[in-house]
């Protein structure tokens, strides 16, 4: 009879409640409960639903095994009523007694334990008749059993119900068809083998539109194939997406550029002397002909929509948290008088504020200007023409001030000579005056050799704007429910119910507008152990002005902002997103996301799998505000904004006297390629001294340094001796932040310790004819100049300015003759004394033209009076005037 393999067994209960009809219900192996003096695993318990028949040894078959084949049954009997000795013991006959419900076992005694392989016990009407006894059901009348069974194992007892299937034939597949001609071909040709009677008729048979149909199918599936083949690898890859996931797999983080931002000045209307004015909400629009300085905020106005029409470049006021859209807490004072201020020259004509100023007079009490604000300095007036059109447009600077000086003791400031109200104020050194400004002059005698005052003005009201256009809330649209699900996975046991989950669905909306504002962002470090942490912080309202220009492209994030709302317990639930760079960092509940650009500027979403950042629901709906506006476009020129958008009637104009700067494009493809394989080269640790020397380069202010490791008794300790840009001494302050920057690259049990460089004061002196139609005085001051440390008025560098020395570089005489003959009038030079200071029996310098310095020495010719220490440089002019 054929045995079926079936995973819901009911026939046992069917028989078992029949009122006659007995079968076998299980079998068991007489083991380890075997009563003392009885074989173990040789005796076989066969119990029946019924109680059991009397049988015989023709009626029960044993057959199986591997090893051990022909095992043979002794003897067969009811447990109730067991064989006695010399079959069984005593303890034995009770132990088969005892049984529960007795008369139900079949007692079936073998001459072998067999082996480990499965036996088969049934039941027969003779040795003959292989048929089931009278009274028992043919599809319980046998069972399959191991003597081993209670041997330990390492696997489920449980039985394995197998159907086993026949192996899928391998297709015939022709891998060289990969575009539709050759699709179409093979398919006509498999038609004609599998339906030798239908022949290719027109192309409008049916059969025909069939095989066209799926031949464009299988083209567009093999460009993707070939498509998925090209993105897999760097060098080939086109997308975009595809080279940012690439190069982030050798750590290398690709930029996106960032957006341009200027310096912004606010006009009061007319007769308002101030004015609280929110930022939320105010846009900057580059000029666009025929419309107002104001443009009303509502987006249905003909002059809104007639400016948004012209595609104007858009600049927002930038918020010093880098929230995306402005709180609206957040607002600025504006004062009439701060929109044109002017400098107070003592009484004194044709006055200019050097270069490299940090502080200056203001005509008038100026009590409303405060710590922190924001001045810019501009010319408007031609120094030689008192022409505004003549105004050098370069002569414009933003400071900002950390000091104001508006009493004298408890009255107000003012000139002691006429009691002219004044106010002093300062700014800090990175907002130095990199030009001379000029404040009053004398116009040529073209134009009437007359004094002019005021060449130069101070604008006040100014905020910081970036490029970008904020757009706010569009919908994403819900995430959809799974609709495909994983192959279904058929276990070995077809009993077991298949697997098949739900294949998550790759919800990656798109923004609708592009490109997407990438903000400039500025680093800071906190430094915890063993791990290197960053605050990523906009703008500093405490910074200089010009530290809101700097940034490093590789930091920038994009400016957008999400929102999902989702149900729990019936009640809607809103959580929002932050963008990250990667999500290699991010956990399983964190709400991150990442944004992918495309080369067009288009921009998608990517969410985390649950494993890397939270992965969104299905039903989940997503709001997003962003922020449009990106790359070159932004760099406008001065005076380029024109129009501001806002329904407050006290604001009059708005215009920008700097240019705007910073915005860059994002990292081509090429650049991608050629520098995404070098940048696992970049270490982030520091073992040697070079290492740490290196890593103290990155410092800003450092142009160089050098680290010595010295064993200092309990551990090494790292000597990196700094070269700051302008030969500047380190104070503790300074030290303090270079000790945090180098710390997490410190490797454990170095200590570090920085130091200044060791200074090589030279002493040099030589002798000069000069021409007879040049004064000596004006050759000696020349001279001193080029051989000197500070910036020449050209904007050349003195020969032995601090930036242009540095450890172990060696200082050779030809240098030195060359730009001494460089000076107009110097006839011949003789360089009679050359070495350190103070060895002056030394001669093998000025005999071997150079002189050579230590690693960690540095030249020094300062020739300041003051200073003698620093070096000395002695002068003997002869001829000219």
């Amino acid at each position: 009879m054929t045995r079926y393999t079936c995973c819901d067994e009911l026939r046992r209960n069917a028989v078992d409640e029949h009122p006659t009809l007995n079968g076998i219900d299980y079998l068991e192996v007489l083991d380890g409960d075997a009563p003392a003096g009885s074989p173990r695993q040789r005796t076989l318990l066969l119990r029946c639903l019924k109680p059991a028949p009397a049988l015989t040894l023709d009626n029960v078959r044993l057959t199986g095994g591997e090893r051990v084949r022909d095992v043979h049954i002794e003897w067969i009997a009811v447990a109730a009523s067991p064989p006695v000795a010399p079959f069984t013991t005593a303890a034995e006959q009770t132990f088969f007694k005892g049984l529960p419900s007795a008369d139900h076992v079949l007692l079936v005694r073998t001459d072998s334990n067999g082996d480990y392989s499965p036996y088969q016990l049934g039941l027969q009407r003779s040795k003959t008749d292989t048929r089931a006894p009278s009274g028992f059901d043919p599809r319980l009348a046998g069972v399959t059993f191991s003597f081993k069974v209670e041997c330990p194992s390492d696997f489920d007892c449980r039985p394995c119900h197998t159907c086993m299937e026949s192996a899928i034939p391998v297709p015939d597949i022709n891998y060289l068809a990969k575009d539709y001609a050759s699709f179409r071909r093979l398919m006509l040709d498999r038609m004609t083998q599998l339906l030798p009677a239908w022949r290719a008729g027109t192309p409008a048979d049916l059969g025909v539109t069939l095989v066209e149909l799926l031949a464009y199918a299988g083209d567009q599936l093999s460009y993707w194939q070939d498509a998925v083949a090209t993105e897999a690898y760097l060098e080939t890859a086109r997308r975009r997406t595809s080279l940012r996931r690439h190069a982030l797999l050798v750590d290398y983080a690709l930029h996106e550029g960032s957006n341009a931002r200027t310096w912004v000045q606010l006009v009061l209307e007319e007769g308002v002397p101030n004015a609280t004015v929110q930022l939320t909400g105010l846009s900057f629009l580059s000029r666009v002909p025929r419309l107002p300085a104001r443009i009303a905020a509502d987006p249905l106005s003909r002059d809104n929509r007639d400016a948004f029409a012209a595609q104007p470049t858009v600049f927002e006021p930038l918020h010093p948290q880098g929230e995306l859209q402005l709180d609206a807490s957040t607002t600025v004072t504006l004062y009439a008088t701060h929109h044109e201020m002017h400098f107070y020259t003592w009484g004194d004509r044709r006055c200019c504020l050097p270069k490299g100023a940090m502080s200056a007079t203001l005509r008038g009490h100026l009590d409303t200007l405060q710590v922190g604000d924001v001045l810019i300095f501009e010319e408007v007036k031609g120094p030689f023409t008192g022409v505004a059109s003549d105004a050098d447009p370069a002569h414009r600077h933003a400071v900002r001030l950390t000091a104001i000086r508006l009493m004298d003791d408890a009255n107000p400031l003012v000139d002691p000579l006429n009691d002219a109200p004044i106010t002093e104020i300062e700014w800090a050194s990175a907002d130095a005056l990199p030009f001379a400004l000029c404040i009053s002059a004398r116009t040529d005698d073209e134009h009437g050799a007359r004094f002019i005052d005021d060449v130069s003005v101070v604008r006040g009201n100014i905020i910081l704007a970036d490029h970008g256009l904020t757009v706010l809330g569009e919908s994403l649209g819900a995430v959809p429910g799974a609709r495909l699900r994983f192959p279904v996975v058929q276990s070995a046991d077809h009993c077991l119910p298949p697997t098949a989950e739900p294949l998550p669905v790759r919800y990656r909306p798109g923004l609708a507008k592009y490109p997407l504002t990438h903000a400039a962002t500025i680093q800071k470090f906190l430094v915890v152990p063993g791990r290197r942490m960053r605050i990523r912080q906009v703008f500093d309202p405490n910074a200089p002005a010009t530290q809101a220009f700097k940034w490093d492209n590789a930091d920038v994030l994009p400016v957008v902002r999400l929102t999902s709302t989702s149900e729990f317990g019936g009640k809607p639930v809103q959580e929002s997103w932050g963008a990250q760079r990667d999500l290699l960092n991010s956990t399983e509940e964190d709400l991150h996301f990442v944004v992918e650009s495309e080369h067009d500027g288009s921009a998608s979403l990517r969410f985390g799998d649950g494993q890397h950042g939270r992965r969104p629901e299905s039903g989940m709906s997503f709001v997003v505000d962003y922020r449009i506006g990106q790359g070159v476009a932004g760099n406008i020129g001065a005076d380029a904004l024109a129009h501001v958008v806002t329904d407050d009637v006290r604001l009059a104009a708005v215009r920008n006297p700097l240019p705007a700067r910073g915005g860059s494009e994002a990292e081509g493809a090429e650049r991608i390629r050629r520098r995404a394989p070098q940048a696992f080269r970049i270490q982030e640790r520091a073992v040697t001294p070079d290492d740490y020397a290196a890593v103290t380069e990155r410092f800003d202010d450092v142009q160089r340094a050098a680290a010595t490791q010295r064993w200092t008794g309990s551990w090494h300790t790292l000597f990196i001796t700094i070269d700051r840009e302008g030969g500047e001494a380190m104070d503790d302050h300074y030290r303090a932040e270079l000790d945090d920057f180098v710390e997490p690259y410190r490797m454990a049990g170095h200590d570090v310790a920085f130091n200044d460089p060791i200074y090589v004061p030279l002493e040099l002196e030589m002798t000069v004819c000069v021409t007879s139609d040049h004064f000596r005085s004006d050759v000696q001051e020349a001279l001193l100049q080029v051989l000197g440390k500070r910036d020449l008025p050209d904007g050349r560098r003195g020969l032995f300015h601090p930036d242009e020395l540095t450890f172990g570089q060696a200082v050779y005489l030809s240098t030195i003759y060359a730009a001494a003959r460089s000076v107009p009038g110097v006839e011949t030079v003789e360089i009679t004394r050359f070495g350190r200071q103070g060895q002056t029996d030394d001669l093998r310098a000025l005999h071997e033209g150079v002189m050579r310095l230590g690693r960690l020495e540095i030249a020094r010719l300062d020739n300041d009076v003051n200073f003698p220490e620093r070096g000395v440089l002695r002068l003997h002019l002869h001829g000219g005037k």
